[in-house]
């Protein structure tokens, strides 16, 4: 099935503004589906008294009422009256007499889904009856917080607005809720929420004390403690602030305040809580393990340097030229892995930004080669990122095909260009190595060289890269050689 994103293109006349509200809506109406009890079904009008099911969401915290998926779904005529009431008055409309899924007993009931003024969808809210009984106090806290946030969707005050800061999953219903008068009061508070509590070291009855006091009395940080009771201030005055945590008696705790203004007034605030020690304890052995990892590369590539100052000493104590060159060859070898492993020494994942890795190995083969006066070597186009397990042969492969270009296509001292460019196209990168200089021999073959350079390059494109190589004169009809490897980016 189509992403709501989509769905919402194909079928409607949504502005950008508008679709991103009913986005937002559907990243947030978890917290009011399981307050509800209910399945939640966001219908967009498609047509005349037609209505589409672009997204559903079912509860956590009882039986769902449809088994089978709802989206993609059409209503029309009758079935459609409800929606068609909320869409037409803005207001919430509940159908008097259940109505029957199968077997199943569902109380159906129509929210607007309104925004700056407009109502530009409905949201269906179907409860399953097959269990009713006498709500407990828990239950009912649920469904008053439930009917004050659907008064703020048909209000357009729920979601809040965007903000450029992305957030996690924040704490769910379940996890532990609290309920706030407009002074800041606590009216309710569920048993997660007290263990939460408890857990930070408090031992007494949070109900009837404001919450900023409490919170006061727990934080060990004064600033933490501060940021808190901003946090609630804000939702008290119908502010969406972000999520705090606070650190208190060996525990964390991750706050989450939501304003309850359903008809302009503020009716208090919902707060969430959720006891995240346990995770924030995995955060920092994962922090640990990837600080662990770069400074592994780091005495990796500081090796590897080595490696290459000593080879370069050695390249000038031979007297033999060939000596000198392969020690030389090596020594380029060498200092072209570095490159990889000092990039990833700084990166916070094993993904490689490879445009400066290139960037940084044509430098070193112009001087290394001696080149750098006479051919211009550069990079053309974007490599984006790539995965290390790929990068590592992949800079083998350019510093092998960089230095045959500049050593073979520009044997006897002549200048020119040597291009490196890479380009994307359905999961595959395309790297081509291009000169304009002296280009194949009339009886080259790919299969019949003996050059080492070349073995292995072909070695590394068939074992490491699973790609595929091509060599042959440039197909623009211009003089020198065009090699290209098509790499597929598929993780292994």
């Amino acid at each position: 099935m189509s992403a709501l994103s989509d769905l919402l293109a194909e079928n409607t006349t949504l502005d950008a503004d508008q679709t991103d509200h009913l986005q937002r809506l559907v990243a947030e109406w978890q917290l009011l589906s399981d307050m509800s009890f209910a399945d939640l079904l966001l219908w967009v009008p498609v047509g005349d008294g037609e209505f589409l099911c672009a997204a559903q969401c079912r509860p956590t915290t009882g039986p769902t009422s449809y088994l089978q998926d709802r989206v993609g779904d059409r209503l029309i005529s009758e079935r459609a009256s409800a929606l068609g009431i909320a869409l037409r008055e803005s207001r919430i409309f509940r159908e008097s007499d259940p109505d029957w899924e199968g077997e199943t007993p569902i109380r159906r009931e129509a929210i607007p889904i309104v925004f700056r003024g407009v109502t530009i969808a409905v949201l269906g809210r179907d409860g399953n009856l097959t269990s009713v009984r006498s709500p407990s106090q828990l239950e009912l806290a649920y469904l008053q917080s439930a009917a004050d946030l659907a008064a703020m969707v048909a209000a357009g005050a729920f979601p809040g607005p965007p903000t450029e800061r992305e957030e996690a999953a924040g704490p769910r219903v379940g996890d532990g809720m609290i309920r706030v008068d407009k002074a800041g009061a606590v009216l309710y508070a569920s048993p997660n929420a007290s263990s939460a509590f408890r857990r930070l070291g408090f031992n007494g009855n949070v109900l009837g004390q404001p919450l900023v006091t409490v919170i006061a009395e727990l934080a060990r940080d004064p600033f933490n403690a501060a940021e808190l009771s901003q946090m609630l201030l804000e939702a008290l005055n119908g502010v969406h602030p972000l999520t705090r945590e606070m650190d208190g008696d060996g525990a964390i705790v991750q706050f989450r305040a939501i304003p309850l203004h359903p008809r302009g007034a503020s009716l208090g605030a919902l707060v969430l809580l959720q006891d995240v020690t346990e995770l924030r304890r995995r955060d920092r052995q994962l922090l640990s393990k990837d600080a662990t990892i770069r400074e592994i590369h780091h005495r990796v590539k500081n090796n590897l340097q080595t490696v290459a100052a000593l080879l370069r000493l050695q390249s000038r104590r031979v007297a033999n030229s060939e000596a000198r060159a392969a020690l030389e060859e090596s020594m380029r070898r060498v200092s072209s892995i570095a490159l990889v492993h000092e990039t990833l020494s700084s990166a916070i994942d094993e993904e490689v930004r490879f445009d400066e890795v290139v960037d940084r190995l044509l430098e070193m083969l112009a001087d290394v080669t001696g080149a750098g006066a006479r051919v211009a070597v550069r990079r053309v186009g974007s490599f984006g990122e790539l995965p290390a397990e790929l990068a590592t042969p992949l800079v083998m492969v350019l510093t092998e095909l960089v230095g045959n270009a500049v050593e073979h296509g520009f044997p006897n001292g002549e200048g020119g260009v040597v291009a490196v460019s890479g380009t994307r196209e359905r999961g595959v990168l395309n790297v081509t190595v291009t000169d304009d200089g002296a280009g194949l021999p009339p009886d080259f073959t790919l299969d019949g060289s003996d050059r080492l350079g070349l073995q292995i390059v072909r070695t590394l494109v068939d074992a490491e890269l699973d790609a595929t190589l091509d060599l042959a004169a440039r197909a623009d009809g211009q003089p020198g050689t065009a090699v290209t490897v098509r790499l597929p980016l598929t993780r292994r």
